[in-house]
């Protein structure tokens, strides 16, 4: 079992005091057979520590069978016989609630080269769980867009020379790139509370490893922009810049994150025989300036249990950093078509964006807990920390008390373009090279000592937070097309980009009364209140 498509509840039970309710989701119920499901050996009561912990599976049980009813009707229509297999995991994990029967559908799923439509489904991301380990379900059906996935399979096969320019030894770097499958998706559907604009999956560290992974970039999310209006924090010319680049840029960014962000860098293992798949005394310490290293994930340890909360933002972090960092690179702009001054515009926007989301995403921090509530916005915070601590009039933000256009507090932020590939390359590449040398060793203490301190969010942040606060946009919505079969043919239909055309795209797909759903809520309702 694992963490990722479980629910906690503490719950009071007479004669035993507090009970703490382990809930894995699974169409199944019942206590099972240890002989042929592994779920059912941790199923029952424990103690641990004089608290009472009691195993349960059946979290959401109707919706999970539901799923595997529609898994069984999609397995009449797999391509190969990699996706049955892929398709036969998936629901052994949905009935049983196994967490390894989903990583073993996730390898078929890695195996499944250049599909025509792609999906992929489960608990997958923990961005919303404050400590990083419950994830929310998901899943996706898009198509291939031909043209652009060639464009990202270029930048797969220039993959090793590139991560030659890494801030980092080769010591630090996987021995071998396995190269994944990076393909533009067009999206159908999207099944979840947010849509990102670039996925590199599976989670699975170990997987991530030693058998590879896939690179998915959503092109119509990406394409996808609400009316022009002002582009806040910056100078009408670098608002007029960003409005006309900035989803080209933003193409070329997500490429890099994906692909040799998450895709990157080795972590120092204890093997299962207790050898180590390092020399440490082989291995440099460049932070330290000496040889050896005295650190790595013990047996049993991984990247998301030694890190926890702070494995998604810190992750984050350094696929950004990896993204701004090698965009200035003439091969990569080349391998996008982009060359001379168009290139290093698009260099500049990237850069630009990068600080300027730094700002955005003050609105996610809360001053009262000290914490932040989304680790893409607290990365790129961090980011902007970074450069501003690099002086040189390299990224400059000023409070303005009156704005010239409406005559209320605004920021002003700029970045010097001429010193993005000395200033910024610098501050970004030593920085990047931290990150690197921390994770491999598994050294989470000075990890945090460096990632929470950037984190941290002074008097004068506090100040632009109010002002960013109070220039918040309306989050953008984006509104899905329904798909139906009619007579054996499948039918699409759109509606408008709007918030009428977003209500009459819920209403055409989930019309009718949901007695599950009702069910699921009605059960859960004493723990609503706070």
């Amino acid at each position: 079992i694992g963490a990722s498509n479980t629910r906690l509840f503490k719950v009071r039970v007479e004669g035993v005091g507090n009970v703490y309710q382990l809930r894995i989701a699974s169409a199944r119920k019942d206590a099972g057979n240890h002989g042929d499901d592994p779920v059912s050996a941790y199923l029952g009561e424990h103690v641990f520590r004089n608290a009472t912990i009691r195993v349960e599976r059946g979290d959401y049980a109707k919706l999970m069978q539901r799923v595997c009813a529609e898994l069984q009707e999609a397995k009449k229509h797999a391509s190969n016989e990699n996706e049955v297999s892929m398709l036969e995991h998936y629901i052994e994990s949905f009935e049983t609630g196994c967490v390894n029967a989903h990583k073993e559908g996730s390898r078929k799923w890695i195996r499944n080269k250049s599909p025509e439509v792609e999906t992929y489904l489960g608990f997958i991301e923990s961005y919303r769980d404050p400590l990083g380990v419950r994830a929310e379900w998901e899943g996706f059906v898009a198509v291939v867009n031909k043209a652009m996935s060639r464009k990202f399979q270029a930048l797969v096969e220039n993959a090793e020379v590139l991560l030659r320019k890494m801030p980092w030894p080769k010591e630090y770097e996987k021995d071998v790139f396995l190269r994944p499958d990076f393909t533009s998706l067009d999206l159908v559907a999207f099944a979840s509370s947010g849509i990102p604009a670039g996925i590199n999956i599976p989670n699975y560290d170990d997987i991530r490893q030693s058998e590879g992974f896939k690179n998915v970039s959503l092109g119509n999310v990406l394409s996808a922009k609400p009316p022009k209006e002002r582009v806040t924090f910056l100078t009408e010319a670098d608002g007029d810049m960003w409005q006309e680049l900035q989803s080209a840029a933003f193409e070329i960014q997500v490429g890099l994150h994906e692909l040799l962000g998450h895709g990157s860098g080795k972590l120092f293992t204890e093997l299962e025989n207790g050898q180590l798949n390092i020399d440490p005394d082989a291995v440099p310490n460049p932070i330290e300036g000496s040889p050896g290293v005295g650190k790595w994930y013990k047996k049993g340890e991984s990247w998301d249990s030694k890190f926890q909360d702070l494995a998604a933002p810190y992750e984050e972090c350094r696929a950004e950093c990896t993204g701004i960092y090698l965009c200035i690179e003439e091969e990569v702009q080349r391998i996008f078509g982009h060359e001379g001054k168009d290139a290093q515009d698009l260099i500049y926007v990237n850069w630009l964006n990068m600080a300027r989301a730094g700002l955005v995403g003050l609105e996610f921090y809360t001053p009262e807990t000290g914490r932040w509530r989304q680790a893409h916005m607290q990365a790129r915070y961090v980011i902007l920390r970074v450069m501003l601590e690099a002086g040189e009039g390299f990224v400059n933000v000023q409070k303005i008390e009156r704005a010239e256009h409406d005559g209320k507090p605004d920021i002003l932020l700029t970045l010097d373009r001429e010193k993005i590939v000395t200033t910024g390359k610098k501050c970004i590449g030593e920085f990047l090279l931290k990150l690197q040398v921390f994770k491999s060793m598994g050294d989470v203490e000075s990890a945090s000592k460096m990632f929470d301190s950037y984190s941290q969010v002074p008097a004068d942040m506090l100040v632009l937070r109010e002002i960013a606060l109070e220039r918040k946009r309306p989050r953008p919505l984006f509104v899905q097309p329904c798909t139906w079969v009619e007579d054996g043919v499948v039918k699409l239909k759109e509606f408008e980009a709007s918030a009428e055309g977003m209500i009459e795209s819920m209403v055409f797909r989930f019309g009718e009364h949901d007695t599950d759903l009702e069910e699921l809520y009605l059960s859960d309702e004493k723990f609503h209140d706070l």
